[in-house]
């Protein structure tokens, strides 16, 4: 009875993992030779498909699948669970700090990870470094043939500048927004005045047509003309000029958040993923990443394999870091729950 138990259970196993992400309990003892990455999908994924997971996996034999999107809610659900649906994800940095302190990441594995293989500061709150993302205005230039906005104030002046309008559900990133419409300069940002920002945010609310999540939909409300100006990830924006659209992106008062790699605390595959985080921190994948989608390598070296055209384009490009928010990763760990539930509970009024 018992050995018909075990393999009644481990048919069920295999017919689950065939079947689609593979859903594995704390109980699991034995470790596949796949993983799988939480990430955003669409061109991000793809884009790591080329960069990172074909690569490796013809390294090393060790096969990657993919969820999407990215949560926080989702790792510290399965965390607590105990049940996987992922084993790595791309998170920002700011979540990553408060994942730690919440005990939802995996220290980091020494045995695998090879500190004279890292670059410096490639380590933060035992995640390794992925890229640096910019969350910009962008507009179509054909809706504003006389010149279109430049900054959030621009944004926020409907007057001015009439036409549909589109923000990212993000509450820390659209505070961050508000304030320097309200005329607060990029470097002092933080730490953010939360009131003021939601007294500016109540002006430009009833103008925002769409809410976006993800960045594929943030792409089609632009390419569709459903909107005429929006925050945008700065590579989606890229994306849709290199397909003809008449797109323009503005790095004042952008914020440049740098993205991480994290392991879920307790991730059935975590051998296997640290040893792919080893592999995609290094200079060639990282670049290959930046030339497919336009977000700037955290790894200095990586930029010998960037041309200069690309590089120009990227958040981590000094005069479009010049420009932008200065960022305080510690002040919105510590402070996201709480703008984040106030946001949800403005949207919803």
């Amino acid at each position: 009875m018992r050995r018909r138990a075990f393999l009644n259970g481990f048919a069920a196993t295999v017919t689950a993992a065939a079947a689609g992400p593979l859903i594995v309990t704390d109980r699991t003892i034995a470790q596949t030779r796949t993983m799988f990455v939480n990430t955003w999908g669409g061109s991000w994924t793809a884009a790591e498909e080329a960069a990172f997971f074909k690569p490796f996996t013809e390294a090393t034999g060790i096969r990657v699948r993919t969820v999407a999107p990215v949560s926080y809610a989702k790792l510290k659900a399965q965390v607590q669970s105990g049940s996987y649906e992922w084993d790595v994800t791309a998170i920002t940095q700011a979540d990553l700090l408060r994942a730690d302190r919440e005990g939802l990441v995996e220290p980091i594995d020494w045995s695998i990870v090879k500190k004279d293989k890292l670059f410096p500061n490639a380590v933060y709150a035992n995640g390794l470094a992925y890229c640096a993302l910019g969350t910009n205005l962008a507009y179509r230039k054909d809706k504003f043939p006389q010149g279109g906005p430049k900054t959030w104030a621009d944004f926020w002046d409907v007057k001015k500048f009439p036409g549909n309008r589109s923000m990212l559900n993000n509450a820390v990133r659209t505070a961050q927004f508000a304030l320097v419409a309200d005329g607060v300069s990029p470097d002092k940002v933080f730490p953010i005045d939360v009131d003021r920002a939601f007294k500016k945010l109540d002006q430009i609310k009833p103008h925002i047509k769409v809410w976006w999540t993800q960045g594929n939909q943030s792409q089609q409300l632009l390419r569709d003309g459903e909107v005429d100006m929006m925050v945008m990830w700065n590579a989606r924006a890229s994306e849709l000029q290199q397909q003809g659209l008449p797109v323009e992106l503005v790095w004042h008062g952008a914020t440049i958040t740098t993205t991480m790699w994290g392991i879920a605390k307790g991730a059935p595959n975590r051998k296997l993923a640290w040893e792919f985080l080893q592999f995609a921190v290094q200079p060639k994948p990282q670049a290959d990443f930046a030339n497919r989608l336009y977000y700037g390598p955290t790894n200095p070296e990586a930029f010998k394999f960037v041309s200069p055209e690309i590089a120009r384009q990227l958040p981590t490009y000094v005069e479009n870091a010049k420009v932008a928010i200065k960022p305080d990763t510690v002040w919105e760990a510590e402070h996201t729950a709480r703008i984040q539930e106030r946001f949800t509970q403005w949207l919803a009024a």
